[in-house]
């Protein structure tokens, strides 16, 4: 009987027609959002076990089901493979997760529960035994936990919290009587340490003669720490030294007096070095063409515009090496030694994508270990033979994989976003060209799905931040304008790495230097004109956007061409003078424009402004801000909207309630995309191809 049973299953299953894989899909604004960003992959001691943190949006509680928050939670995964598992369920989420060195526990930074007064509580950091159980709190700081280092026998950690407020302070700002003196009244962040079995906590560093930046690095016998600090907490103040802590007396000793940064301190597993990161100018090596005298007078320098350099610290002797080579026109990332301390990784922007490379320290040679990849390294196991990082490629969004010191296979272990199978991707392609000038120049060609090779595509040209930053080959669901989700559409979307981005050498990165909107915006027009020269971009259907620096090109570039149909200038610098007395960070524009405005500078700050040429623009321009942005005051958006409204051109300004310089909010992030998907659909292919956002 059960075997003819088993026959009429099997006829019946012959007789059904097979289930069709599902047909690729184009991408949406939900799929946007929808997308879980995974991050901070740290290996289990013995090397058996991956941490890992996944972000995603969700409901803000079960009765605010349409208020939607970005939520971290911490997953587990097994080193030779196997699904992942999420260990951590914090209400306002987790991140931060590290393991003990001796593979007990799982610590993680975590804000919980309600502080006293009503007020919201603070990040702490907790902890899980390694094999299962209930995570609990650790410390108990005022201000909350903003790094954290585990000692090397396990019995400790050093913590970072700012100073509280003093009771009187405390009052007077619970009461509203808060008022505050610019660039004064700093709260400096300090070094405490925490035993884990007493939950003592022990302040190391105090005073106002610095701040402490970053994670601290214990010294491989736990009597010291190395960490670096700056004179004030100011965003502007771009000095940092490193320093190193005796634990027991609380002495500290500043080992570096470079007047520029010196940060990112590691000390190696032998005791004998610490690696560190320096930013270091020399008459050969100028970092801005800022005159004697038009420096800041407050002992805050111009913003560094150049690589770093890779420095050695010997312990024992108090000497320092300078480990950078002419042959290696590379800024190294944050350093991480292999167990032997014999050899340095880091990852380094290089080209189009973020390699990893190797320092070799007795042979001072400095080796590629991956071509062609985007990595992130997270950690190394104790006995160096797996490697944790990040990595993604233009089909595939960041996931956790694992690998050799090598680097000579990369094994993925996560697949957190499944739904990505069903999307239908546009082809990526590295486009290289010669600007007018003959500098060579590189970007990322986003070609629409289903690119027919000869037919002509819309093009959308997105300019990114910084200007000391680059487009590299990863993935491209997501972004300031969904990248793919455009794809989907119909467009051609063009990442261009003008002269002022970083990874391409020191030269091209400081080629921007008093010429902002001069060769920037020479090598993007040029690379428009090697796609429609292609026959890839409609020379008649061309948009333009850009966030931050972006947004100061994308301003500069309607006021010095009619060619593009439609713009979107996000978050952008428009009136260089204005800009400079108003915004967070106001060193940069020093650097970048050879000093703060005077009448020997101003001509430049005026010139390369959009405002002075607002008179040129026929573009309809779409401006994007947030409200609360410091970086880039939401004044510069209105100038910008009040000198195009005024003169009768097609404009529309969306602020963003709470916003900084960044967009973070869910609905808001949902409307940019919506918004500039149909602004620059409605300027560059008619009003039929799609409606306007008008609320």
């Amino acid at each position: 009987m059960r075997a003819a049973r088993s026959i009429a299953l099997a006829t019946l299953l012959v007789a059904l027609p097979a289930l069709a894989p599902a047909q690729p899909r184009p991408v949406t604004v939900d799929d946007v959002l929808g997308l879980k960003a995974v991050g901070a992959a740290i290996v289990s001691p013995d090397g058996t076990q991956v941490l890992y943190t996944v972000r995603q949006w969700e409901p803000e509680s079960e009765r605010e089901r349409d208020r939607m928050a970005a939520r971290t939670r911490i997953w587990r995964v097994p080193a030779a493979g196997g699904p992942g598992r999420q260990i951590t369920y914090g209400e306002r989420g987790d991140s931060q997760p590290q393991w003990s060195p001796d593979g007990r526990f799982i610590s993680f930074v975590s804000a919980r529960g309600a502080a006293s007064g009503g007020e919201e509580a603070r990040a702490q950091i907790y902890l899980m035994r390694a094999d299962g159980g209930e995570a609990f709190v650790l410390t108990a700081a005022k201000e909350g936990v903003s790094g954290y280092a585990w000692a090397p026998d396990s019995s400790r950690i050093a913590y970072l919290t700012t100073d509280p407020l003093s009771v009187e302070a405390d009052a007077a700002r619970k009461k509203r009587d808060d008022a505050r003196i610019v660039e004064a009244d700093f709260r400096h962040q300090h070094l405490w340490t925490i035993d884990v079995a007493t939950k003592t906590a022990t302040q190391l560093t105090e005073g106002t003669a610095f701040t402490v930046m970053g994670a601290p690095t214990w010294a491989p016998d736990g009597t010291r720490l190395a960490f670096a600090a700056r004179p004030t907490p100011m965003l502007r103040d771009y000095r940092a030294d490193v320093y190193i802590a005796e634990v027991s007396s609380k002495t500290v000793e500043k080992i570096t007096s470079n007047p520029d940064s010196d940060a990112s301190p590691a000390w190696s597993p032998d005791g004998r070095t610490i690696a560190f990161l320096s930013e270091v100018r020399t008459p050969a090596r100028p970092s801005g063409q800022v005159r004697r005298g038009q420096e800041p007078q407050d002992g805050t320098p111009p913003s560094f515009v150049g690589h770093a350099r890779l420095m050695l610290y010997d312990v024992a002797t108090r000497q320092l090496s300078d480990a950078s080579r002419a042959d290696f026109d590379i800024d190294p990332g944050a350093p991480r030694w292999l167990p032997d301390s014999s050899r340095i990784l880091f990852t380094a922007g290089r080209r189009a994508y973020t390699e990893a490379f190797v320092y070799d320290v007795a042979a001072k040679r400095y080796t590629q270990l991956t071509t062609g990849r985007t990595v992130q390294i997270g950690s190394i196991s104790r006995d160096g033979r797996t490697v944790a990082l990040i990595a993604d490629s233009p089909t595939d969004p960041a996931e956790v994989h694992v690998t050799d010191p090598t680097f000579a296979t990369l094994r993925r272990l996560t697949t957190t976003n499944p739904q990505a199978a069903d999307f239908a991707l546009g082809e990526t392609e590295i486009v290289t060209w010669k600007s007018t000038d003959g500098w060579p120049v590189e970007g990322i060609l986003l070609k629409p799905v289903g690119y027919e090779a000869g037919k002509r595509y819309p093009l959308l040209v997105v300019a990114h931040g910084g200007p000391a930053g680059a487009y590299t080959n990863g993935y491209r669901v997501g972004g300031l304008e969904g990248g793919q989700y455009l794809a989907g559409q119909g467009w051609a979307v063009f990442y261009p790495n003008p002269r002022g981005s970083t990874n391409y050498g020191e030269k091209f990165l400081q080629a921007n230097l008093n010429d902002w909107g001069g060769g920037d915006y020479r090598d993007i027009m040029s690379g428009i004109d090697h796609l429609v020269a292609r026959g890839i971009a409609d020379p008649d259907k061309l948009a333009h956007i850009g966030w931050s620096y972006g947004g100061y090109m994308t301003a500069w570039v309607i006021t010095q061409t009619t060619r593009f149909k439609a713009a979107m200038v996000g978050a952008g610098l428009t009136n260089m003078w204005s800009m400079y007395g108003t915004n967070d960070i106001p060193n940069v524009l020093v650097s970048y424009f050879g000093g703060y405005p005077d009448k020997e500078t101003m001509r430049l700050y005026l010139d390369r402004s959009a405002m002075t040429h607002v008179d040129r623009v026929t573009t309809p321009t779409l401006i994007l801000h947030g409200a609360n942005d410091e970086r880039v005051p939401l004044g510069q958006a209105q100038e910008l909207f009040r000198g195009l409204k005024d003169r009768g051109k097609a404009t529309e300004l969306v602020v963003y309630p709470r916003e900084g310089h960044g967009i973070s909010e869910y609905y808001h992030l949902k409307d940019r995309l919506t918004r500039i998907r149909d602004w620059i659909t409605r300027y560059t292919l008619g009003e039929a191809a799609g409606k306007t956002s008008q609320r």
